[in-house]
């Protein structure tokens, strides 16, 4: 299904229909500020599991995820107040931070290091879904930047697209801040002056 959700003021009862699909273990794409993205529920391992599949990743590579705001980050990951310093004056912006995992993160979304890859976008179709569920959701990127033709390609294999318009892909910027030291591990489209 391909559902038009309007980027700057998205329709909440859109949203609450998305937010049921991935309450029910389906896979979606939708959009995010530095590309679309294939995501589902966090909790739900046989939806992850699909999502491995389909990206054929090895299960050793967690994939990082949404939350909606910085209080949810607290919930999954240890966040210094050097950290969250770094993060409310980011975010939500187009970076995924790395930062020590919580019990609450499923074993399969940790690494050996017990890490994480957390993002809050600055996109509201994106973080309205998130809130609506009330639980983060998996983000991997599907590299097409048209939602009609990733559609096209994606349809049988996900339950819902979501067109929030066309979005150039650029990857985020990928920030360890693991024992208050950042390391910028990937340049994407986040600046990183701020180290």
């Amino acid at each position: 299904m391909l559902l038009f959700i309007n980027p700057d003021n998205p329709q909440q009862r859109l949203i609450k229909k998305v937010a049921q699909v991935l309450d029910q273990g389906g896979l979606i794409i939708y959009p995010t500020d530095t590309f679309y993205g294939i995501g589902c529920d966090l909790f739900n391992k046989r939806s992850i599991q699909r999502i491995y599949q389909l990206k054929r990743r090895p299960l050793k590579k967690p994939f990082s995820f949404v939350c909606a705001n910085l209080k949810d980050i607290s919930l999954y990951a240890q966040v210094s107040n050097y950290a969250y310093r770094i993060m409310k004056r980011l975010l939500p912006g187009p970076y995924t931070f790395i930062l020590e995992g919580t019990r609450l993160v499923p074993k399969l979304m940790l690494t050996k290091r017990r890490t994480v890859g957390i993002r809050v976008p600055k996109n509201k179709i994106c973080l309205d879904i998130v809130a609506s569920l009330a639980r983060p959701i998996i983000s991997t990127s599907v590299h097409l930047d048209d939602p009609s033709l990733i559609h096209d390609t994606y349809s049988s294999l996900v339950e819902m697209v979501i067109d929030g318009g066309v979005i150039s892909y650029e990857p985020s910027t990928v920030v360890s801040l693991i024992d208050d030291t950042p390391e910028v591990i990937r340049e994407g489209k986040g600046e990183i002056n701020f180290i």
